[in-house]
């Protein structure tokens, strides 16, 4: 049974006015437990508005959501059990913070979980880890921290509640490259020890590559591609289409092979090119 699924989702902004404007067409999908999707699509291709249905932020307008197997929008008590188990990280943390100190943030999900204090404390705590906040930070509101901080938090607020689904929307906005690299880490660390499925909105073509088991390309409200990273980006042409590049390594990959360099096929990361060009040097381009 899929940790959560789509059936047929569709979904449209200002409906019966004259703003009316669809942003979703009869989208359907799964995402087993464990699992590690990627997401992209140029902006305004229904990336965020898909991700947002899937913890019921958002109701279809018409299909139906379920968790777990079970419709989300079937009772009160459904949507508040999908809203623990399917974790929301939104693309713009601001909108995520609200509390007078980043601790009671963290603490918001737990807390309206009814766990007793001491857990909920334990949560926050190793959520705080997890994110990279210092003790200090803690105590702060959550508008007197910078970009990342702000992401961070916002982050450890939805961890605290350990969801088996984790979705996040641009995770690594506003991050410096050891940040990225440092985030990124720790949400694998947390799929293998939870066995959570991970689902990410990405416009970075290399983390997406590098990481994602499945990629999902969205187009106009539609899902465009679907496929093993693999399998997405031997569609160059398609997607330069839809506004989309292929990750920088299997671009340089390409020149490199137009100009006679013997590189395999399907290399869509640095460390995969790397190895690839490391190979070559050490045999028939040693001497």
């Amino acid at each position: 049974m899929p940790a959560v699924q789509a059936e047929n989702i569709s979904y449209v902004y200002s409906a019966g006015t004259p703003f009316e404007r669809p942003a979703l067409r009869g989208v359907s999908f799964a995402c087993e437990k464990g699992e590690y999707v990627g997401i992209i699509g140029h902006t305004g291709s229904g990336k965020s508005t898909f991700v947002q249905q899937l913890n019921g932020l958002l109701t279809p307008s018409e299909g139906r959501v379920l968790v777990g197997g079970v419709d989300i929008r079937s009772s009160k008590a459904a949507l508040r059990e999908a809203r623990f188990r399917v974790g929301l990280v939104f693309q713009f943390p601001e909108y995520q913070l609200f509390e007078e100190t980043v601790y009671r943030d963290i603490s918001f999900g737990p807390r309206n979980m009814g766990l007793p204090a001491d857990e909920i404390d334990e949560r926050v705590r190793e959520a705080a880890v997890f994110a990279g906040l210092s003790e200090a930070e803690l105590g702060k509101s959550p508008f007197e921290l910078s970009g990342g901080q702000k992401r961070r938090a916002a982050i450890a607020g939805v961890i605290a509640m350990r969801p088996e689904v984790l979705i996040l929307d641009e995770p690594t906005a506003g991050l410096d490259p050891a940040g990225r690299d440092s985030l990124l880490a720790n949400i694998d660390g947390y799929r293998d020890r939870q066995g959570a499925a991970v689902i990410i909105v990405t416009h970075s073509m290399e983390e997406a590559a590098r990481r994602a088991d499945r990629l999902v390309v969205f187009m106009d409200g539609l899902v465009a591609l679907e496929g093993t990273p693999s399998e997405v980006f031997r569609h160059a042409a398609a997607l330069r289409e839809m506004g989309l590049a292929l990750p920088a390594a299997a671009q340089i990959a390409g020149k490199l092979k137009a100009r006679g360099v013997p590189l395999p096929d399907g290399l869509y990361t640095s460390a995969a090119l790397r190895d690839a060009l490391v190979g070559l040097l050490g045999g028939s381009y040693a001497s």
